[in-house]
């Protein structure tokens, strides 16, 4: 063993290298291989991203273009947002809210849950919707962050970049709003308003369809139409389905909201069979949209939706579900809300759109599309009287301070569309207005049946 004296230095063996000797090579390898992050001496602006880009709500562009000032001699009245819970007349039920006070202090519901659901919030939706003619099981169930989020899940579960889902014109523009980021084409089909009922037009649906579509978006009752299908017209939509093997993306979120005769039947529960992936949730009859939560039912006829399923489920893991608090609560209001609450919704509505619908009836220049479901009303303009639907809206608040959206955020330019959800004084208030709007402004030369293509704004198809 060597013995060291003090002050003395280890000596490195024979050949080995030292430390300048590293640095020095370290040196002349920086200088031969520069590093290809070269240091920036300022910040860049990040671009927005191309799918952020692409995602577009035209609502929201055309609610801006009426970003118009109110009359201030008149009271403002808001007819134009879809949210039930606004104004105040439908509240939530009580046992909604006792629910939601039980989940939280329970304190069962705190942490992170399965990505697909709660197993007993899941089967409490298999309690009550699961019928002989469309069973399905808790396994076919996944719940989803609200109605929207459930509509999303499925069309990306569904269709690829390339490949097209049919979407209704007139109709809700999140379908489009989800396609189109991800390079899905939506191709409009069209709802005819101007008979006493709403109906597909099967004949020119025929004519979207080619190679790459994968799936038809049903909404029944419509938004923004107030239409309900009869039972004969959804059995001609599975009969369409069947006949071009078409899975069937069932939005169903308004549900049994209907009123003036109208019976709203489930589609999965017709015949004849084809794959359908309903979407519902809370939002919209139990008067809780901010509530967010919604669901996702699989009825994998034919094994066809198998992949599919797999898919949605692996979804579900981007926001692993919907809140749990809500979750938690949702066997209690699905199972005893009382049917008296739905009774009272239902009554409430119809009566706001009876008694707009009589007010408006003898107003010049318009035509009303009285509703049987949901919570909305579409009304003709006429262009030559009153100018573009945009237009109209833009000045019924100048000088009505009453709020409408134009049918051009629904692709159903030359109507407006209004809400049923406020008391019936402020709606019968507001019919009174349009009306007194309709008669100064209309020109009595003018003919007023020159609304819309019977709703459906062929553009989108010219533009992609």
């Amino acid at each position: 063993m060597q013995t060291l004296l003090p002050n003395s230095r280890i000596m490195p063996p024979p050949g080995a290298i030292t430390k300048q000797e590293i640095k020095n090579q370290l040196i002349a390898h920086e200088r031969r291989f520069p590093s290809k992050l070269a240091q920036k001496a300022d910040w860049n602006v990040i671009p927005q991203s191309v799918h952020s880009k692409n995602t577009v709500n035209p609502v929201r562009k055309i609610a801006d273009a009426c970003a118009v000032s109110p009359n201030p001699d008149k009271r403002v009245i808001r007819l134009h947002l879809g949210d039930p819970s606004v104004g105040g007349k439908l509240p939530p039920s009580e046992v909604a809210v006792q629910a939601m006070k039980e989940s939280v202090d329970s304190h069962c519901y705190d942490g992170y849950g399965p990505a697909v659901g709660a197993l007993a919030a899941r089967q409490a939706i298999v309690d009550r919707y699961s019928t002989p003619s469309s069973a399905f099981t808790a396994d076919d169930v996944v719940l989803a962050s609200g109605c929207s989020h459930a509509l999303q899940m499925a069309i990306e579960a569904v269709a690829n970049p390339g490949d097209s889902i049919l979407v209704p014109h007139p109709g809700f523009p999140l379908y489009s709003t989800l396609c189109r980021p991800h390079n899905i084409v939506d191709k409009p089909y069209k709802i005819n308003m101007t008979g006493e009922e709403v109906r597909i037009d099967f004949s020119y649906m025929a004519t979207v369809i080619d190679e790459n579509t994968k799936a038809i978006i049903i909404n029944n009752p419509g938004n923004p139409t107030g239409g309900v299908f009869t039972k004969e017209h959804l059995e001609e939509i599975l009969a369409f389905a069947e006949k071009y093997k078409l899975i069937v993306i069932a939005d169903e979120i308004y549900g049994d909201l209907v009123f003036n005769g109208a019976t709203f039947y489930p589609l999965a529960s017709l015949s004849p069979k084809v794959p359908v992936i309903t979407c519902d949730g809370i939002a919209k009859r139990w008067m809780v949209p901010g509530w967010r939560l919604g669901w996702i039912i699989i009825h994998n006829r034919f094994g066809v939706l198998s992949e599919v399923k797999k898919g949605i489920v692996a979804l579900s893991q981007k926001i692993v579900g919907p809140c749990a608090l809500v979750q938690g609560a949702l066997p209690k209001i699905l199972k005893e809300t009382p049917e008296e609450y739905f009774v009272y919704t239902r009554n409430v509505i119809e009566e706001n759109a009876n008694t707009v619908a009589n007010i408006l009836e003898s107003a010049p220049g318009i035509r009303v599309v009285k509703p049987k479901g949901a919570m909305y009303m579409m009304v003709a303009v006429s262009k030559s009287a009153f100018g573009s639907d945009v237009n109209f809206c833009q000045n019924l608040i100048k000088e009505e301070s009453v709020f409408c959206l134009p049918g051009q955020a629904f692709s159903a330019p030359g109507y407006f569309r209004l809400v049923l959800t406020s008391s019936t004084e402020e709606m019968e208030e507001a019919a009174v207005r349009i009306s007194e709007f309709c008669l100064r402004h209309f020109n009595q030369s003018t003919d007023s049946e020159d609304s819309s293509d019977e709703g459906l704004d062929l553009s989108a198809i010219d533009s992609d």
